[in-house]
Order: C-alpha cells, then sequence, then structure tokens
C-alpha cells in the first residue's frame, strides 16, 4: 500500500517542477536509497535519479534554497 502511494507520489512529482515539493521528495528519496540495501526495483532506481538530477542541479546553482549566495 505504501509503495502504491509513493509510485504515484513520485508520477506526480515528475510531472511537476515545484521546487518545494520536490525537496520533500528529494528527503524522501534520500532515506529510502538509505534503507535499500542493495534493491534494484525500480522505486529506488527512481529515487537514485531524483537524488543524481538535485545533485546536478545544486552544482548549478549560486544562492541555496534561502536565497543567500553559496560562495
Amino acid at each position: 500500500m505504501q509503495r502504491a502511494i509513493l509510485l504515484v507520489w513520485l508520477a506526480s512529482a515528475a510531472g511537476s517542477a515545484q521546487a518545494a515539493d520536490d525537496r520533500t521528495l528529494l528527503n524522501h528519496c534520500k532515506a529510502l536509497v538509505a534503507q535499500a540495501q542493495a534493491s534494484d526495483n525500480a522505486e529506488v532506481a527512481r529515487c537514485r535519479q531524483v537524488i543524481k538530477e538535485w545533485t546536478l542541479r545544486d552544482s548549478r546553482m549560486s544562492v541555496d534554497e534561502e536565497g543567500r549566495p553559496l560562495r
């Protein structure tokens, strides 16, 4: 049941570009990947992709999420 809710949530989050909701998704995915022990199911793979996209996005940002300069 919980996985079904997560999959629906992932699908809706993938279609939208809302930073706050995406940050919640990122935090959830980090927790999920940390708990997954070498699991290669679709849910973990999607979360790994979300984390990778956020890492790339954050590396291009000049300010943090509160608008303060990073450098």
